[in-house]
Protein backbone atom coordinates (compact mmCIF):
# COMPACT_ATOMS: atom_id res chain seq x y z
CA UNK A 1 0.00 0.00 0.00
CA UNK A 2 1.47 3.34 -1.05
CA UNK A 3 1.13 6.62 0.88
CA UNK A 4 -1.42 9.12 -0.40
CA UNK A 5 1.33 11.63 -1.22
CA UNK A 6 3.49 9.21 -3.20
CA UNK A 7 4.29 9.75 -6.87
CA UNK A 8 4.81 6.93 -9.36
CA UNK A 9 6.96 7.19 -12.47
CA UNK A 10 6.13 4.39 -14.88
CA UNK A 11 8.08 3.88 -18.12
CA UNK A 12 5.76 3.05 -21.00
CA UNK A 13 7.23 -0.01 -22.73
CA UNK A 14 7.21 -0.94 -26.40
CA UNK A 15 7.10 2.52 -28.00
CA UNK A 16 8.12 1.87 -31.63
CA UNK A 17 10.28 4.12 -33.77
CA UNK A 18 8.10 7.15 -34.45
CA UNK A 19 7.63 8.45 -37.99
CA UNK A 20 6.32 11.79 -39.28
CA UNK A 21 2.54 11.86 -39.20
CA UNK A 22 2.05 8.98 -36.75
CA UNK A 23 -0.83 9.28 -34.30
CA UNK A 24 1.51 9.59 -31.35
CA UNK A 25 -1.19 9.71 -28.67
CA UNK A 26 -2.86 6.61 -30.08
CA UNK A 27 0.44 4.70 -30.15
CA UNK A 28 1.10 5.61 -26.52
CA UNK A 29 -2.44 4.70 -25.50
CA UNK A 30 -2.09 1.31 -27.19
CA UNK A 31 1.22 0.60 -25.45
CA UNK A 32 -0.27 1.61 -22.12
CA UNK A 33 -3.09 -0.86 -22.69
CA UNK A 34 -0.59 -3.57 -23.60
CA UNK A 35 1.02 -2.96 -20.20
CA UNK A 36 -2.40 -3.13 -18.48
CA UNK A 37 -2.40 0.60 -17.83
CA UNK A 38 -5.07 3.18 -18.58
CA UNK A 39 -4.83 6.94 -18.26
CA UNK A 40 -6.54 8.48 -15.25
CA UNK A 41 -7.55 12.05 -14.48
CA UNK A 42 -4.55 13.88 -13.06
CA UNK A 43 -1.91 11.74 -14.77
CA UNK A 44 1.02 13.41 -16.51
CA UNK A 45 2.42 11.94 -19.73
CA UNK A 46 6.03 13.00 -20.24
CA UNK A 47 7.46 12.61 -23.73
CA UNK A 48 11.03 12.94 -24.89
CA UNK A 49 11.40 15.85 -27.29
CA UNK A 50 12.98 13.62 -29.91
CA UNK A 51 9.86 11.56 -30.63
CA UNK A 52 7.73 14.70 -30.86
CA UNK A 53 10.22 16.26 -33.27
CA UNK A 54 10.27 13.12 -35.42
CA UNK A 55 6.49 12.94 -35.35
CA UNK A 56 6.28 16.55 -36.56
CA UNK A 57 8.86 16.01 -39.31
CA UNK A 58 11.41 18.31 -37.70
CA UNK A 59 14.33 16.60 -39.43
CA UNK A 60 17.09 18.03 -41.62
CA UNK A 61 19.48 16.24 -43.97
CA UNK A 62 22.87 17.97 -43.95
CA UNK A 63 23.31 17.10 -47.61
CA UNK A 64 20.60 19.70 -48.34
CA UNK A 65 22.15 22.47 -46.20
CA UNK A 66 24.31 25.25 -47.66
CA UNK A 67 26.59 26.82 -45.07
CA UNK A 68 26.89 30.60 -44.97
CA UNK A 69 30.11 32.55 -44.52
CA UNK A 70 29.17 33.10 -40.87
CA UNK A 71 28.72 29.35 -40.38
CA UNK A 72 32.16 28.72 -41.87
CA UNK A 73 33.64 31.27 -39.45
CA UNK A 74 32.03 29.69 -36.40
CA UNK A 75 32.58 26.03 -37.38
CA UNK A 76 36.27 25.71 -36.42
CA UNK A 77 35.63 27.48 -33.11
CA UNK A 78 32.69 25.23 -32.25
CA UNK A 79 34.40 22.15 -33.70
CA UNK A 80 31.42 21.37 -35.93
CA UNK A 81 30.61 20.79 -39.57
CA UNK A 82 29.75 24.22 -41.10
CA UNK A 83 26.44 22.78 -42.31
CA UNK A 84 25.59 21.71 -38.76
CA UNK A 85 26.44 25.22 -37.59
CA UNK A 86 24.15 26.65 -40.27
CA UNK A 87 21.24 24.56 -39.03
CA UNK A 88 21.88 25.84 -35.51
CA UNK A 89 22.00 29.43 -36.75
CA UNK A 90 18.73 28.94 -38.62
CA UNK A 91 17.12 27.82 -35.35
CA UNK A 92 18.55 30.74 -33.36
CA UNK A 93 17.81 34.39 -32.77
CA UNK A 94 21.13 35.17 -31.04
CA UNK A 95 24.54 33.58 -30.60
CA UNK A 96 25.51 33.80 -26.93
CA UNK A 97 28.86 32.03 -26.70
CA UNK A 98 31.26 30.18 -28.96
CA UNK A 99 34.43 28.50 -27.75
CA UNK A 100 36.09 25.15 -28.49
CA UNK A 101 33.34 22.55 -28.30
CA UNK A 102 30.78 25.00 -26.87
CA UNK A 103 28.12 26.71 -28.96
CA UNK A 104 25.41 28.36 -26.88
CA UNK A 105 22.55 30.25 -28.53
CA UNK A 106 19.11 31.60 -27.84
CA UNK A 107 16.54 29.76 -29.92
CA UNK A 108 13.50 31.32 -31.53
CA UNK A 109 11.54 29.91 -28.57
CA UNK A 110 13.71 31.90 -26.14
CA UNK A 111 15.61 28.85 -24.82
CA UNK A 112 19.26 29.53 -24.05
CA UNK A 113 20.96 26.21 -24.68
CA UNK A 114 23.73 24.42 -26.49
CA UNK A 115 23.37 24.00 -30.26
CA UNK A 116 19.75 25.26 -30.30
CA UNK A 117 18.75 21.74 -29.27
CA UNK A 118 19.83 20.46 -32.71
CA UNK A 119 20.97 16.87 -32.26
CA UNK A 120 21.58 13.62 -34.14
CA UNK A 121 21.38 11.19 -31.20
CA UNK A 122 18.65 8.55 -31.41
CA UNK A 123 17.84 9.56 -34.97
CA UNK A 124 17.72 6.94 -37.70
CA UNK A 125 20.37 7.60 -40.34
CA UNK A 126 19.10 6.23 -43.67
CA UNK A 127 21.64 6.77 -46.43
CA UNK A 128 24.53 7.19 -43.99
CA UNK A 129 26.77 5.13 -46.26
CA UNK A 130 26.20 7.74 -48.99
CA UNK A 131 27.09 10.56 -46.64
CA UNK A 132 23.60 11.50 -45.45
CA UNK A 133 23.52 12.87 -41.89
CA UNK A 134 20.13 13.59 -40.33
CA UNK A 135 19.59 16.04 -37.48
CA UNK A 136 16.51 16.63 -35.36
CA UNK A 137 15.29 20.13 -34.53
CA UNK A 138 13.19 21.14 -31.56
CA UNK A 139 9.42 21.31 -32.15
CA UNK A 140 8.41 24.68 -33.57
CA UNK A 141 5.94 25.29 -30.72
CA UNK A 142 6.40 22.75 -27.90
CA UNK A 143 3.49 24.15 -25.88
CA UNK A 144 1.14 23.74 -28.83
CA UNK A 145 2.52 20.24 -29.41
CA UNK A 146 1.72 19.37 -25.79
CA UNK A 147 -1.75 20.91 -26.04
CA UNK A 148 -2.54 18.95 -29.21
CA UNK A 149 -1.46 15.70 -27.56
CA UNK A 150 -3.48 16.50 -24.44
CA UNK A 151 -6.61 16.99 -26.55
CA UNK A 152 -5.98 13.77 -28.44
CA UNK A 153 -5.48 11.78 -25.24
CA UNK A 154 -8.81 13.16 -24.01
CA UNK A 155 -10.50 12.00 -27.22
CA UNK A 156 -9.00 8.52 -26.94
CA UNK A 157 -9.37 7.86 -23.22
CA UNK A 158 -11.70 10.45 -21.72
CA UNK A 159 -9.04 11.26 -19.12
CA UNK A 160 -8.15 14.84 -18.22
CA UNK A 161 -4.36 14.67 -18.05
CA UNK A 162 -1.35 16.93 -18.40
CA UNK A 163 1.33 16.54 -21.07
CA UNK A 164 4.98 17.48 -20.74
CA UNK A 165 7.65 17.51 -23.47
CA UNK A 166 11.17 17.39 -22.11
CA UNK A 167 14.72 17.76 -23.35
CA UNK A 168 18.15 17.72 -21.73
CA UNK A 169 19.90 21.03 -21.18
CA UNK A 170 23.16 21.98 -19.51
CA UNK A 171 23.41 24.59 -16.76
CA UNK A 172 25.79 27.55 -16.37
CA UNK A 173 27.13 26.68 -12.93
CA UNK A 174 26.66 22.91 -12.63
CA UNK A 175 28.16 20.02 -14.53
CA UNK A 176 25.99 17.61 -16.50
CA UNK A 177 22.66 17.89 -18.25
CA UNK A 178 19.21 17.68 -16.66
CA UNK A 179 15.72 17.31 -18.04
CA UNK A 180 13.83 20.53 -18.64
CA UNK A 181 10.28 21.18 -19.79
CA UNK A 182 10.19 22.53 -23.33
CA UNK A 183 6.42 22.48 -23.47
CA UNK A 184 3.53 21.67 -21.17
CA UNK A 185 -0.25 21.56 -21.29
CA UNK A 186 -2.62 21.10 -18.38
CA UNK A 187 -0.25 21.97 -15.53
CA UNK A 188 1.28 25.12 -14.09
CA UNK A 189 4.95 24.84 -15.02
CA UNK A 190 6.13 27.69 -12.78
CA UNK A 191 4.49 27.80 -9.35
CA UNK A 192 4.70 31.07 -7.44
CA UNK A 193 4.58 30.34 -3.70
CA UNK A 194 5.41 33.85 -2.54
CA UNK A 195 2.97 34.81 0.18
CA UNK A 196 2.47 31.21 1.32
CA UNK A 197 3.45 30.28 4.87
CA UNK A 198 6.04 27.70 5.78
CA UNK A 199 5.67 25.11 8.56
CA UNK A 200 6.63 27.70 11.19
CA UNK A 201 4.39 30.47 9.91
CA UNK A 202 7.04 32.43 8.01
CA UNK A 203 5.72 34.10 4.86
CA UNK A 204 7.70 33.00 1.83
CA UNK A 205 9.35 35.92 0.03
CA UNK A 206 11.17 34.53 -3.01
CA UNK A 207 9.99 30.96 -3.53
CA UNK A 208 9.06 30.24 -7.14
CA UNK A 209 9.21 26.57 -8.10
CA UNK A 210 9.94 25.26 -11.60
CA UNK A 211 7.51 22.35 -11.32
CA UNK A 212 7.66 21.65 -15.05
CA UNK A 213 11.43 21.26 -14.95
CA UNK A 214 11.32 19.14 -11.81
CA UNK A 215 8.88 16.72 -13.45
CA UNK A 216 10.97 16.70 -16.63
CA UNK A 217 14.08 15.88 -14.63
CA UNK A 218 12.32 13.04 -12.83
CA UNK A 219 11.06 11.57 -16.11
CA UNK A 220 14.52 11.89 -17.66
CA UNK A 221 15.92 9.52 -15.04
CA UNK A 222 13.86 6.75 -16.64
CA UNK A 223 14.11 7.93 -20.24
CA UNK A 224 17.92 7.94 -20.25
CA UNK A 225 20.14 9.42 -22.94
CA UNK A 226 21.52 6.48 -24.90
CA UNK A 227 19.91 3.20 -26.00
CA UNK A 228 17.26 2.92 -23.29
CA UNK A 229 14.43 3.30 -25.84
CA UNK A 230 12.07 4.68 -23.18
CA UNK A 231 10.80 7.98 -24.59
CA UNK A 232 7.51 8.08 -22.66
CA UNK A 233 6.97 8.09 -18.90
CA UNK A 234 3.65 8.09 -17.06
CA UNK A 235 3.70 10.20 -13.90
CA UNK A 236 0.91 9.31 -11.49
CA UNK A 237 -0.01 10.79 -8.12
CA UNK A 238 1.59 14.20 -8.64
CA UNK A 239 -0.52 16.96 -7.12
CA UNK A 240 0.08 19.73 -9.60
CA UNK A 241 -1.76 22.99 -10.12
CA UNK A 242 -3.97 23.23 -13.15
CA UNK A 243 -3.61 26.43 -15.17
CA UNK A 244 -6.19 29.10 -15.61
CA UNK A 245 -7.09 29.86 -19.20
CA UNK A 246 -5.29 30.60 -21.37
CA UNK A 247 -2.75 27.89 -20.58
CA UNK A 248 0.66 29.49 -21.15
CA UNK A 249 2.45 26.14 -20.92
CA UNK A 250 6.17 26.16 -20.21
CA UNK A 251 6.63 29.69 -21.57
CA UNK A 252 6.71 31.00 -18.00
CA UNK A 253 9.93 29.07 -17.40
CA UNK A 254 11.87 31.14 -19.95
CA UNK A 255 13.78 33.87 -18.13
CA UNK A 256 13.16 37.25 -19.81
CA UNK A 257 16.29 39.11 -20.96
CA UNK A 258 15.79 41.97 -18.51
CA UNK A 259 16.04 39.47 -15.64
CA UNK A 260 18.94 37.49 -17.09
CA UNK A 261 21.71 38.94 -14.95
CA UNK A 262 24.11 36.21 -16.05
CA UNK A 263 23.93 37.08 -19.75
CA UNK A 264 23.46 40.82 -19.29
CA UNK A 265 25.17 41.79 -16.00
CA UNK A 266 24.62 45.55 -16.42
CA UNK A 267 23.29 45.90 -12.88
CA UNK A 268 25.78 43.53 -11.26
CA UNK A 269 27.79 45.01 -8.40
CA UNK A 270 31.29 43.95 -7.45
CA UNK A 271 31.79 43.02 -3.81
Amino acid sequence: MTPDNSVQLIPVPGIPLIKPGDDLAEIITQQLAAANLTLQDGDVVALAQKIVSKNEGRLVNLRQVVASERAHQIAPLADKDPRHVQVILDESREVIWVSPGIFVVETHHGFVCANAGVDRSNIEQPGAEEGDIWLALLPKDPNQSAATLKTRFKELTGANIAVLINDTHGRPFRMGGVGVALGTAGLVALVDERGERDMFGYTLQNTVVATGDELAGAASLLMGQAAEATPVVLIRGMRYRQPKQPDTGAADLVRPPNKDVFRYPANRKEF
